[in-house]
This record gives structure tokens, sequence and C-alpha cells, in this order.
């Protein structure tokens, strides 16, 4: 992570419960140093024991990530960087519109069979994933599917996730040309 990249995301980061008055032990590595870990994993697709020894240990890198998803803390800090970019692009800090669009993906043969399928349309064996977008394309929403589970069956829960996660939304659109209103019965315009 560069010195330009650290300085944007820094005061996004939860702050340390020890830094707080709340108590609670001193981390041993800083909050840089796993997130450079984090990224180099999700970059190289990479498992954690495989982590370089330029990085924490991977235990410790694992435990940090593990506690951070735990706490909702890789949500929120998510959001908050949503919220940056957008109010840099000129627009409110949360959305009022939202883009579905799925991708069907080919599942390697350690994926049980009970959580893939076939997308006949695309003739792909494997997953779904379902997403919601805002208007500049940042990330709101996520579900993975099988990949028979139609677009509009996925919609609905996925429509009902963004809604208590998003209170602002008031439209969505499909790739398929349908419109939904979240307060309204979905209806398509096709």
């Amino acid at each position: 992570m560069s010195d330009a990249e650290w300085a944007a995301v820094r005061s996004l980061l939860p702050v340390p419960a020890r830094l707080q008055g709340r108590g609670g032990q001193p981390e041993g590595y800083c909050h840089r140093q796993m997130l450079d870990a984090i990224r180099y994993l999700v970059a190289g697709g990479i498992s954690w024991r495989a982590m370089p020894t330029d990085f924490p240990d991977w235990g410790r890198v694992y435990a940090f990530f593990r506690r951070w998803r735990e706490h909702g803390l890789i949500t929120e800090f998510h959001n908050r960087l949503r919220g940056r970019v957008r109010e840099r692009e000129g627009r409110e800090a949360e959305p009022t519109a939202g883009l579905i669009d799925a991708q069907s993906v080919k599942a390697s043969a350690s994926v049980p069979t009970a959580s893939s399928g076939y997308d006949g349309g695309k003739k792909v064996p494997g997953r779904k994933r379902h997403i919601v977008t805002d208007t500049l394309g940042l990330l709101l929403v996520v579900a993975v599917t099988a990949a028979n589970v139609g677009d509009r069956d996925a919609a609905v829960p996925l429509l009902e996730r963004l809604r208590s996660l998003h209170r602002g939304i008031t439209r969505a659109g499909m790739a398929c040309g349908s419109i939904a209103r979240t307060g309204d019965r979905r209806r398509s315009t096709s």
C-alpha cells in the first residue's frame, strides 16, 4: 500500500479499543501491515498458509481478518470507503439507486454439487454471482447461488437485503430491462 493510499484509508479504519480508553492488549502489528497482507492474499488468490514471510505470520493475519469480519468491521470499512468515493464524485454518501446484474462462474471439481448448478443459457456449470451496485459501479450487495437459479428468482431476496442495508435506495434496475421500486411490488417494464 502506498503512502497516499494509506493516508486515504487510515481515518476510515476503526480505532482499537485500547486507544479509546476501553482497555485491552496492544496489537502486535499495525493495521497497515495487516491490510497489506490481506490485500496481497486477495490480489494473488493464495491461501492463508502461503503468506510470504515479508508479512506478519499467516495465523495472526487470519485472526485479525476473522475478528474484523465477525464484528462487522470489514463491512463498516467498505461502507465508509464507498461513501468517501461517492462524495469525491459529487454524490451523496448514501446511494438512492442500484443496478442488479449476475455472472455465471465455472466451479472447480472441489465445489459441492449441492451448491452448484448448470446455467443453460450461458452453458456454464457452477455458481452465479448476483450483485447490486450503485450508479458509480460501487458494490452494495452480493449473493452467490447455484448457476441454475434464475436472475428474477434471485432478485427478490437480493432486493430485500438491499432494502434492509440501504434504506435510501428507491430504485433498482436490472440488466434484463426491468425496473423495481423497493417500496412497491416488483414490476417488469419489459
